[in-house]
């Protein structure tokens, strides 16, 4: 759902616009007014800075994590170079990492700079480039030291047998995992427990090693495992505190009580780790959240804060969420003025993941009408005669090209607010404040055919007044305007008839 505002700088953007572009994209990266979108906020910042957008550059490098950029490596790479010139570590990270971690790449000169780019990362502390360096060194190593030396090595920064358990655990030998880090693990539990209620302080390499030994452990039901999920959780590790958080609750991932995990559950632990492992970007720890704050048992019980909770999950992708969030913006729809539309948003985000229940409200709340009387326009289409009318009558024939697409009445087509319209996933249709027995009513914005023909449409009529006052005058003159146009096709029609 988009504001009057948020719209505007969506026909700004697409008209092509770079102030419009950049801020468009800023708005869905904060979720300023609309839904966080972290996609849809690199679409118009990459189209801001195709346009030579220093800013657009330096918001990307910041905000956009490898994870997002990945799929459009090849044309994102320029702009994460820019912002690492301009002196951004975080986007020479992101460089180093689209760069180098694709084996194809060819360009030396681009590959000698993400080397430097990944070396001034390493030197300002970021994880995730210590980890991409080791695997860059150790790529050649194929054999290991004893479990003594490993460990002593281990501390040392010894980056090939770093690279050595990231082979094991990329093939899914979690056995052959354990038996080399296993060892290191247990000596920095040791340490751990020496140095008493102060936790010791870890490198990267540590946190991660400890944070796969307790996922390969299952940390529900191993000593052991809980004992390194701990540590890594107190580390930062995203996936060790979210099982932190599922432990301490007595839960899944999907918010059901285990029975496999006896005693009492400590919410006010979870709620902590799971916060944590939330503000990290992973949904299922803002969705279990959903479902603590809900729970009666919880002395902090908050219903509101369990729905916000939601919505986060759902920004993140979080096909469950987005149906609840769906379903309750559905549910209340009397409560906001545009609660139909939000659902219908949230519907479709679960809809686009899978969901048959998503499928069937969808089919509810925005039901597909009837094409009426608009097939004859079809064929008319066809032999040319809209596009006639369109030198004449130019936003009459978008108006019957919308009619014919998205299957509106006769009122409806000829009285509809294009502007106010158009919301982006979907057409609000409502004509109740100029015709009488008009119903307020979705239609949803299913092909990047719909959405390019109403962009069209909605470019055509961007510097027009929609309203009675407007150029194309009241709703009785938009209908003789329209029966005049169909009367004189039926004449043409019956002269073709006749002349055949």
């Amino acid at each position: 759902m988009a504001n009057r505002e948020t719209l505007g700088l969506i026909k700004g953007a697409r008209a092509g616009d770079v102030a419009c572009q950049l801020a468009l994209g800023r708005v869905y990266l904060f979720g300023q007014g609309v839904p966080q979108s972290l996609p849809t906020a690199l679409h118009w910042l990459a189209r801001a800075a195709q346009e030579d957008s220093e800013e657009a550059c330096m918001l990307i490098g910041t905000h956009v994590p490898f994870e997002v950029a990945q799929p459009a490596a090849k044309a994102l790479i320029p702009y994460y170079a820019q912002a690492f010139d301009a002196g951004l570590v975080q986007a020479g990270l992101v460089l180093a990492q689209l760069v180098l971690g694709n084996a194809a790449s060819s360009c030396e000169t681009l590959r000698a700079k993400a080397r430097l780019a990944l070396d001034a990362a390493v030197r300002a502390g970021l994880p995730d480039a210590q980890w991409l360096l080791s695997m860059q060194e150790g790529a050649s190593a194929a054999a290991l030291p004893d479990a003594g030396l490993a460990g002593e090595q281990a501390f040392n920064g010894d980056t090939p047998l770093y690279a050595g358990l990231e082979q094991a655990w990329s093939q899914g030998d979690h056995a052959g995992f354990l038996a080399q880090a296993l060892p290191l693990a247990r000596e920095l539990l040791q340490r751990q427990a020496a140095a008493g209620a102060r936790t010791i302080a870890l490198d990267a390499q540590q946190v991660l090693l400890l944070s796969r030994c307790a996922q390969a452990l299952a940390p529900g039901g191993d000593a052991e495992g809980w004992q390194c999920c701990e540590l890594a959780a107190h580390g930062g590790d995203r996936t060790a505190q979210l099982e932190l958080g599922l432990g301490y609750a007595r839960m899944d991932a999907h918010g059901q009580r285990l029975a496999t995990r006896h005693g009492a559950a400590n919410f006010k632990r979870a709620v902590r780790w799971l916060t944590q492992a939330g503000e990290q970007g992973l949904a299922e720890a803002w969705f279990v959240l959903s479902r603590i704050y809900t729970k009666p048992e919880f002395s902090q019980r908050n219903v509101v804060e369990a729905h916000s909770c939601l919505e986060r999950a759902a920004d993140l992708g979080h096909g469950p969420a987005q149906l609840e969030c769906g379903m309750h913006a559905w549910r209340n729809r009397r409560d906001g003025v545009n609660s139909d539309v939000r659902a219908a948003y949230w519907l479709l985000q679960a809809q686009a993941q899978g969901s048959s229940e998503a499928e069937a409200a969808l089919a509810k709340i925005a039901p597909q009408g009837e094409p009426g009387d608009w097939g004859q326009c079809a064929a008319l289409h066809a032999d040319g005669h809209l596009r006639q009318l369109g030198q004449s009558h130019p936003l009459l024939a978008a108006r019957l090209e919308l009619a014919r697409r998205f299957h509106l009445s006769r009122a409806e087509a000829l009285l509809l607010d294009i502007h106010a319209a158009d919301q982006g996933h979907c057409l609000l249709i409502d004509i109740s404040a100029t015709h009488g027995r008009g119903k307020r009513r979705l239609v949803l914005i299913r092909t990047a055919q719909e959405r390019q023909l109403l962009d069209q449409v909605v470019r055509l009529f961007e510097r027009v007044d929609c309203g009675v006052t407007g150029p194309e005058g009241n709703y009785r003159q938009r209908l003789y305007r329209l029966k005049c146009y169909l009367a004189e096709l039926d004449v043409a029609q019956e002269q073709q008839f006749l002349a055949a």
